[in-house]
């Protein structure tokens, strides 16, 4: 039985409906219950599990629907972590955002066994029939290079004495947690990690140079937290890894080519799959895909950012480019990244987001067919 990744796949995350952003609203300002809000999670989610499979998804998510952030919602219910609120901030390519949050690692880490993602997680398996349930978290090097690293918080008060001990406790945190979906029943997990993506952007240098980080060390010291947090991967469960430069209301953060990253990220083996974006100029040609092994490459060649859709001629073509690196059987296609990674999401509407994901579905028959 094959757990993913699936020839037309997804990063995960999709438009929330106006009647869900309007009732987490309403939540806010106290003015239904937490039961109630969730009620109409669950209808939200039970209704994109079918959309989904009427799209053409093997792999089915809850779509994000009850975060806020693709990130933090999961980072900050494991043990030893705090959320900040940094109020309204400019981010990204000089996006508005209100009500900014960060977090930092604030006392010792561990996998909390009473997290929430998990009940989330039985609710979508439970819901999503035959097609295989896909989970997504946030990856290890986004606790310690934006929880510990870059943390001032941290900084002015590290709970470890020395970054190996922190190191060792994340690889542990993760490895738990890895354990704990499985034994929910997850069988298709995906590790979301954008911090790789400050390793491509030569602007950042200089702010890592500030902190006595050298990008090259850390790209070592990013791929052996990842790989010893997958040493006890169960055997029958697929793990994916996805990264992307950055995806808030339809801007970036990081500029760059992914080449360098992905020559390190090849060699973990413990990962059946990469979700890579390949929609803009900026991504570059596929001859890095000459060092993948057997894993699969999901070429994120449609962007979930702006609303009009690719030409087949042009994404065939861009298929075939692939193909002279690597062989068409490990070749997936899906968006290049989620369609909210926040719950503002991406500006384009939900009839233009499902035909994104059509499109993807008639790609992958087109070069099923080759």
């Amino acid at each position: 039985m094959t757990l993913g990744p699936f020839k037309n796949d997804s990063v995960g995350s999709f438009l929330r409906p106006a009647a869900l952003k309007e009732a987490r609203e309403q939540y806010k300002k106290q003015l239904i219950t937490h039961d109630e809000l969730r009620a109409i999670e669950d209808q939200a989610i039970i209704d994109l599990i079918q959309k989904q499979k009427k799209y053409g998804l093997k792999a089915v998510t809850d779509g994000e629907f009850r975060r806020r952030w693709w990130h933090l919602d999961y980072i900050v219910n494991l043990t030893g972590l705090t959320k900040l609120s940094l109020g309204d901030a400019t981010i990204f390519q000089g996006v508005e955002a209100k009500d900014v949050e960060s977090y930092y690692v604030s006392d010792k880490l561990a996998f909390n066994p009473n997290h929430p993602f998990l009940a989330d997680f039985k609710f979508l398996k439970e819901h999503a029939g035959e097609a295989i349930a896909k989970q997504t978290i946030p990856g290890p090097c986004m606790v310690y290079f934006s929880g510990a690293l870059l943390s001032k918080d941290y900084q002015a008060n590290p709970v470890y004495d020395n970054l190996a001990d922190l190191e060792n406790d994340i690889v542990q945190t993760y490895q738990d947690g890895i354990q704990a979906f499985y034994e929910a029943g997850c069988r298709y997990l995906q590790l979301d990690d954008t911090a790789w993506g400050a390793l491509i952007d030569e602007k950042y240098d200089k702010m890592l140079g500030a902190l006595n980080l050298e990008p090259a060390s850390l790209l070592a010291k990013f791929e052996d937290l990842t790989r010893r947090s997958l040493a006890n991967k169960p055997a029958d469960m697929a793990i994916t890894f996805h990264t992307c430069r950055g995806n808030f209301q339809s801007s970036w953060l990081y500029e760059g080519s992914f080449d360098t990253i992905l020559e390190h990220l090849f060699k973990i083996d413990q990962f059946d799959g990469f979700f890579i974006e390949y929609d803009s100029q900026q991504a570059g040609d596929f001859q890095v895909l000459k060092q993948l092994h057997q894993q699969k490459i999901v070429l994120g060649l449609v962007t979930s950012k702006t609303p009009e859709l690719e030409s087949m001629k042009d994404l065939v073509a861009r298929v075939n480019e692939a193909r002279q690196f690597v062989p068409l059987e490990q070749i997936c296609v899906s968006p290049q990244c989620g369609f909210a990674s926040t719950e503002e999401g991406n500006h384009l509407t939900e009839e233009e987001q499902w035909a994104k994901v059509q499109l993807c579905t008639d790609l992958a028959k087109e070069i099923s067919s080759f």
